[in-house]
C-alpha cells in the first residue's frame, strides 16, 4: 500500500483532528495547536480507505474536466471556448465564449461565471419566492469550497457559482432548498415534506450532485 502525502496545518479554533481530501490542497490534516503531529499520522492511518477513495474520485473528475477539450458547461449547455489574444473579458457570442489566452483566461472565465450566476440565481430565487409566498434579504454568490449554498436565519441567501455548471435542474433544486429553508430552517421531516412538494424529484438531484459535484470546476 503507498503512503499517503500529506499537510499539516495548525488551527487555534480547532477542538479535534479533522482529515479533508480536496483537489486544490490534496489531504489535510487539521490539527488542535497543541496536539502533537503523531495524531495526524494516527488519523491519516484510521482514514486511508475513506482517503483513497475520494482520491479516485478526483482523479476520475479530473479525467471527465480534461475530457471537455476546449468546451465547458454552462446551465445545461456546451459552450465552445474561442480563444484571442488580445481580449481580457469574456463574452459569450451564441454557443461560444470569447476568452483571454495564456493566465488570463482562467480568472476571466471565473468572473464571467459568478455574473452569469448572479442573474440566473436571481431569477430563479424570485420565481421560487414568488410561488412560495416567502422573501429573502440579500443575494450573494461565492465560491465556497464545502457549500453549493446556504440560508441565514435573516433570510440571506448564498450560492456557489459552480452550480452554473450543472445542469439547470439542478440549480432549481438547490434553489428550492433555499427557499424551504425560508419556512422551515432546520432538516427535519417538515422540510423534506415541504421540498419534496416543491420539487418531487429533489432526491435525484441530490444524488447528481453528489456523485457529479467535484467535475463542477474550470
Amino acid at each position: 500500500m503507498a503512503e499517503i502525502a500529506y499537510e499539516i496545518r495548525r488551527s487555534d479554533r480547532a477542538r479535534r483532528v479533522r482529515v479533508t481530501v480536496d483537489a486544490a490542497r490534496g489531504v489535510q490534516v487539521v490539527l488542535p495547536r497543541a496536539a502533537p503531529e503523531r495524531r495526524a499520522a494516527a488519523a491519516v492511518r484510521e482514514l486511508t480507505p475513506w482517503i483513497e477513495r475520494r482520491l479516485a474520485e478526483l482523479a476520475r473528475a479530473a479525467e471527465v474536466v480534461a475530457a471537455r477539450g476546449d468546451t465547458v458547461p454552462f446551465a445545461g449547455e456546451t459552450l465552445w471556448l474561442r480563444t484571442q489574444p488580445d481580449r481580457r473579458r469574456v463574452t459569450r457570442r451564441g454557443a461560444e465564449l470569447l476568452v483571454p489566452a495564456g493566465e488570463e483566461r482562467g480568472p476571466a472565465l471565473e468572473r464571467w461565471y459568478r455574473r452569469a450566476a448572479r442573474a440566473e440565481v436571481a431569477a430563479r430565487l424570485d420565481r421560487a419566492c414568488a410561488t412560495a409566498g416567502a422573501r429573502y434579504t440579500r443575494l450573494t454568490v461565492r465560491g465556497q469550497r464545502t457549500r453549493w449554498a446556504s440560508c441565514s436565519p435573516e433570510g440571506a441567501m448564498s450560492f456557489n457559482w459552480r452550480l452554473m455548471l450543472a445542469p439547470v435542474a439542478v440549480l432549481d433544486y438547490v434553489v428550492w432548498h433555499e427557499v424551504c429553508h425560508l419556512s422551515v430552517p432546520d432538516h427535519s421531516p417538515r422540510f423534506w415534506a415541504l421540498l419534496a412538494s416543491r420539487c418531487p424529484d429533489y432526491r435525484r438531484h441530490a444524488d447528481w450532485l453528489r456523485r457529479h459535484g467535484q467535475t463542477l470546476v474550470l
